[in-house]
């Protein structure tokens, strides 16, 4: 017997947005969160979809957050936004503010938002695919908890600190990418000790600073950028750019504002826009697909197609969902 389950994606829906009602939060609220993670689901990233479901009860359990945020949206200037996400979860504000930010872009050329104050447990790929998805160059990022160390270095100073691409594309799918500058993303780790699976040498260290495959060492350690510099260098821009540059929180303070509630952390995050369209002319779309085809024609991997072509055998054949996260989610709709 299989282990999944197969779902619409009106029905995973409905079962993400109960779930979190039932943790008694605000309705628009909660269709925000449920929205990004059955879309991860939808799109085979698992890591990043309803598995997140319970550890959500983390999260709202802090004494910060609210689950009825009062959103505070502010149109600095003609290109620059500030949305206060009140201390709920961030993807809720960011969505809120999309259209508004979407505007300004087509309007200006380019426009920033800055989503502060928020608790972020999704996946980037979906805000930067919307914009993509409107015909703009979409780019975002945000520091984490401090779980990473800095190349040469020895202590946590960095976040997993991901940032996700997207590019508009005539006639299909945007070309989109979302990854953490760590070797693998938190989220990974965390499955492979659930499923008590060894991960590759590499990718962090025990709470000795020793190397070692165990992912619950690693969890309880610290983890490792790739490419070693230059994933810590991205990592650092990242911290500033998501951070300080935009009154946010770096990845050392929102672990201390977490103070020990293991909920997800609370930051900032960055999203700038750009509409291609008011920089290039006719020509220059077509040497971007040339340039696209040229990856994809000899059989290597475009970031994006794996996610797109999962989500169209998914939205045919149904959603997979593991019974026993199925059955921990009914669990949780129910109070238990």
């Amino acid at each position: 017997m299989s282990d999944d389950l197969r779902m619409t994606e009106a029905e995973l829906m409905q079962l993400a947005v109960d779930f979190l009602t039932a943790q008694g939060l605000e309705r628009g609220h909660a269709t925000s969160m449920a929205s990004v993670l059955c879309a991860a689901q939808r799109d085979g990233s698992l890591s990043h979809g309803l598995q997140r479901l319970p550890g959500t009860r983390d999260t709202i359990g802090h004494p910060a957050f609210q689950k009825a945020p009062q959103l505070r949206v502010e149109q600095v200037t003609p290109a620059v936004l500030k949305v206060d996400a009140d201390y709920g979860f961030a993807v809720h504000a960011t969505m809120s503010a999309l259209p508004q930010l979407i505007a300004s872009a087509k309007a200006l050329g380019i426009a920033f938002m800055a989503v502060r104050n928020g608790f972020h447990s999704t996946a980037l790929w979906p805000v930067v695919e919307a914009l993509a998805e409107a015909g703009l160059v979409g780019l975002s990022m945000n520091p984490t908890h401090d779980w990473v160390v800095p190349a040469g270095g020895t202590k946590p100073v960095l976040g997993t600190n991901p940032m996700a691409f997207a590019w508009p594309r005539p006639g299909q799918p945007p070309y989109v990418f979302d990854f953490a500058t760590t070797a693998a993303a938190r989220a990974d780790i965390a499955m492979a000790r659930n499923e008590g699976r060894a991960i590759p040498e590499g990718w962090g260290l025990d709470p000795e600073g020793q190397p070692t495959t165990d992912p619950a060492a690693v969890l309880a350690g610290a983890m490792l950028p790739f490419g070693g510099h230059k994933g810590s260098a991205l990592a650092t821009m990242i911290e500033l750019m998501a951070g300080p540059m935009i009154g946010g929180l770096t990845s050392a303070a929102s672990a201390r504002f977490d103070e020990g509630h293991k909920a997800a952390p609370c930051h900032a995050e960055l999203v700038i826009a750009i509409d291609p369209k008011l920089l290039s002319d006719p020509s220059d779309e077509a040497a971007a697909e040339a340039m696209l085809g040229a990856i994809s024609g000899q059989g290597a991997r475009l970031p994006g197609a794996r996610r797109h072509g999962l989500r169209d055998v998914h939205q045919r054949d149904g959603i997979p969902l593991r019974h026993a996260l199925y059955e921990q989610i009914l669990a949780g709709i129910a109070g238990r």
